[in-house]
């Protein structure tokens, strides 16, 4: 059973989790792509936006919207990491787990069956390792993970960093591993989270590195514990995001809903609450499922800043 911690004893432990990471990597034969430079801590936050895959959507009635009200069916599948000058965190972990498919340099496709056969194809072009490799950094590397909710395009890599400190709200974690997991997940694929050292999220905003520049802020509704990520760029400036509050930007438009929600009323409240904090903080809303969007987003090793 993974050790869990309770925030006041969060800042007592993080000293020795990071200096473990390394040696933790080293002994667990971790067979991630070597980065080809190392990053150095960067003066301030950094945005690396990672493409973990395209999903082919035949049907996007489950999210409210008929066929001919979207742009695209298709949703992009990314990946980030946020670099801190305190440490990095891993924010969502792709669809298909990099040991499970081979990149050929060109699109690989890929059907994934998944609990309760429900089935699901996407296009992938290169591993989420490889990716970070390129940019300077390792699993091994990260000080934190943590992902918006527990649905199997969102933890797929999970097992990929072992010794990595999760960062997890309640509700998710225990959803994850109980007898009977909830839809949309894919346990084979996560399974790996029960041996990592676990810090369980008890506040609706929790401030990863303490300046308040990057934020976890609960947003329910889509799962019990569904959340999503603020990011304040010195640059760029304040960036949100959504995790699965939509999916597609026609969600937002027209105000719609998909039918697989764990609460709608909490994803409508949890909507307007988010809505009312970009204004307030004077925040964009970057739709991760967004495909028109997230390809016009420069990938790495590039970085928002």
């Amino acid at each position: 059973m993974a050790k869990t911690l309770e925030r006041n004893t969060f800042r007592s432990v993080v000293a020795a989790v990071v200096a473990g990471l390394v040696f933790s990597a080293a002994a667990r034969g971790q067979s991630a792509a070597r980065p080809r430079h190392r990053a150095e801590p960067p003066p301030s936050a950094r945005l690396y936006v990672f493409d973990c895959g395209t999903l082919h959507i035949a049907d996007t009635g489950r999210f409210g919207l008929k066929a001919e009200e979207v742009a695209t069916r298709d949703l992009s599948v990314p990946c980030f990491l946020i670099a801190h000058p305190r440490g990095t965190l891993m924010w969502e972990l792709g669809a298909v787990p990099d040991t499970a498919w081979k990149p050929t340099g060109a699109a690989v496709k890929h059907h994934l069956l998944l609990p309760g056969s429900e089935e699901r194809d996407l296009t992938l072009l290169k591993p989420l390792t490889a990716q970070l490799a390129e940019a300077g950094y390792s699993p091994a590397a990260m000080t934190y993970l943590a992902f918006s909710h527990y649905h199997y395009d969102h933890t797929a890599n999970a097992g990929q960093f072992p010794g990595v400190m999760w960062l997890a709200r309640r509700d998710e974690r225990e959803a994850m591993f109980a007898e009977t997991p909830p839809g949309l997940t894919q346990p084979s694929s996560h399974a790996a989270l029960q041996k990592n050292v676990t810090l369980l999220i008890k506040t609706n905003e929790f401030d990863v590195f303490g300046d308040g520049t990057v934020v976890l802020k609960l947003a329910h509704g889509h799962t019990p514990g569904h959340q999503v990520l603020y990011v304040k760029l010195a640059k760029t400036g304040g960036v949100v995001l959504s995790g699965d509050l939509y999916h597609y930007p026609e969600e937002r438009t027209l105000d719609r809903v998909p039918t697989f929600e764990f609460n709608p009323e909490q994803t409508r409240a949890s909507r307007a609450a988010i809505e009312a904090f970009l204004k307030q903080a004077g925040a964009q809303l970057w739709i991760q499922h967004d495909f028109t969007a997230n390809a016009r987003l420069k990938k790495a090793p590039d970085y928002y800043e």
